[in-house]
């Protein structure tokens, strides 16, 4: 199975970076090949120009980043995206990603013939998505006071309304404030959940409830 990974972290030592270490690990033991898209190291510009809103509306990016990530997403059987929660959402580069790279023509279609219009998927392959995050809020209290606003805005708001029903989000809370081991015993569980991806059949992903949440990854540290 290819799996394709969004990544954007720009500090190195950030515990994102080593999610990503420990996710290409666990998934080239498992016998997955991988595709970085590193949105930091590519220099990627997530703004939206006046020229990538025309495309927008003819479905047509201008972007050149965004035809070689298209070129490389529609390779993929599986999606994941890391990135930190900021301020309760995503930070800038994520964001433009989204905005500029699940685009019609690129990520999806739009048919207008029934009574309302539907996005159509244009990238066949993709058998599920799966985002993990990490923040410094409690999981509880992202949940409550801030409505679990990542899985508003990308679970739902992006990969739901596509159609993608195998969606998965793995949360990594209270980052700063937990102990190295604890963070190393997060690691290796998530190790040992990636080396056991195995490819979802089309019959298991229509069986699939819509959102799975795993919040700071239950008895991760165990």
């Amino acid at each position: 199975m290819k799996v394709a990974i969004v990544f954007n972290h720009p500090y190195q030592g950030s515990f994102c970076n080593a999610i990503l270490r420990t996710v290409v690990k666990g998934l080239h033991t498992a016998g997955h090949e991988t595709d970085i898209l590193h949105l930091d190291n590519d220099g990627f510009n997530p703004v939206m120009t006046a020229a990538d809103l025309r495309g927008f509306l003819d479905g047509a990016p201008v972007d050149p980043q965004v035809f070689e990530y298209k070129r490389r997403l529609d390779q993929a059987d599986h999606l994941i995206l890391i990135f930190p929660i900021w301020w309760e959402l995503m930070p800038a580069m994520t964001k433009g990603f989204i905005d500029k790279v699940i685009y019609p023509g690129v990520a999806y279609d739009c048919d207008r013939s029934g009574r309302w219009p539907r996005m159509v998927k244009r990238w066949d392959k993709l058998q599920g998505v799966t985002l993990i995050t990490t923040m410094n809020s409690a999981s509880l209290v992202y949940r409550l006071v801030f409505g679990n606003a990542i899985k508003k805005a990308v679970l739902t708001g992006t990969f739901w309304k596509m159609g993608y029903r195998n969606r998965k989000w793995l949360n990594f809370s209270m980052v700063k404030f937990v102990s190295a081991a604890k963070r190393e015993r997060w690691l290796a569980k998530l190790e040992r959940h990636f080396s056991r991806l195995a490819p979802v059949t089309k019959t298991a992903a229509a069986d699939t409830t819509c959102t799975t949440i795993v919040q700071a990854l239950p008895k991760i540290d165990m």
